[in-house]
């Protein structure tokens, strides 16, 4: 084998380095390219647009789940303490209320998705999905506290 080792080094000490920085560059580049994306504009975007977009839709759906759920959670428990003893539970059967639905909501949206199985807008139907079936949650919520 003509070269040997030395020569093998020298492939390795020239080659990997544009390779490395090329697979780094293709890794940094959707994340870079998303803060671009301007969401109100969402027909206008390519489908990875459209899906990160759709992401952000869901995660402030979300985050405005989890600070309806502190305020009805706190009062619940505020309203629970007031009872008799044996009418006390509220706040225990709206968690394990919560949990079913959060496993209910991210089954059904999966579900959905499954007609775009493996395609690229699957992460869009899924997200739209959790972002719609928990803003109708936070209503639901926010219902019940105003009903009691």
């Amino acid at each position: 084998m003509r070269g040997g080792r030395g020569a093998l080094r020298t492939l390795a000490a020239h080659a990997l380095p544009p390779i490395l920085a090329s697979v780094l560059m293709a890794a940094l580049a959707p994340a870079a390219s998303a803060q671009d994306w301007d969401c109100t504009r969402a027909d206008d975007l390519p489908q990875q647009g459209m899906n990160y977009c759709a992401h952000l839709d869901y995660q402030a759906a979300d985050a405005e789940l989890n600070a309806v759920w502190k305020e009805v959670y706190a009062a619940i428990r505020a309203r629970d303490g007031e009872m008799s003893a044996d009418m006390r539970g509220w706040p225990q059967a709206l968690l394990s209320a919560q949990r079913a639905w959060i496993d209910y909501r991210d089954g059904q949206c999966a579900a959905e998705g499954f007609a775009f199985r493996g395609g690229t807008m699957e992460p869009l139907i899924v997200s739209g999905c959790k972002a719609e079936m928990t803003r109708k949650r936070t209503a639901e919520l926010q219902a019940l506290i105003e009903t009691y």
